[in-house]
């Protein structure tokens, strides 16, 4: 299974990562838009877990790359604040297959992704 995380924060994108290799994952982990763009140019990845609000660039955008270069990947948005708390953010992102808390436990966020790869 390949992951790809975008995630501005290095400290807890790193956390998710071991969690995700400890379950025979292969894991990318970047923290702008630019370099989850460079990633998904080369790597036919299954699943992202991606920061809804990202330091540098748009989570959005990279959601619609992913969409268009990789159409079978699916996103896993995680965020520390309640935009799109309301569910909409299914309308905006086809690929969209789940909406969780940054806060998430990392072995739940990991369970997620096993779940979602599996069902590709």
């Amino acid at each position: 299974m390949k992951v790809l995380i975008v995630e501005s924060n290095p400290d807890l994108g790193r956390v998710w990562k071991r969690h995700l290799e400890r379950q025979g994952a292969e894991v990318t982990l970047v923290e702008t838009q630019e370099a989850a763009i460079l990633a998904l140019y080369g790597t036919d990845f299954e699943i992202i877990v991606l920061d809804l609000v990202l330091e540098t660039g748009s989570a959005l955008a990279v959601a619609d790359f992913a969409s268009y270069r990789r159409p079978e990947a699916r996103v896993i948005f995680v965020t520390n604040t309640s935009f799109f708390s309301d569910g909409s953010i299914f309308a905006h992102s086809p690929n969209a297959c789940a909406y969780v808390q940054s806060e998430t436990p990392p072995e739940d966020l990991a369970a997620m992704v096993e779940h979602y790869a599996a069902g590709r």
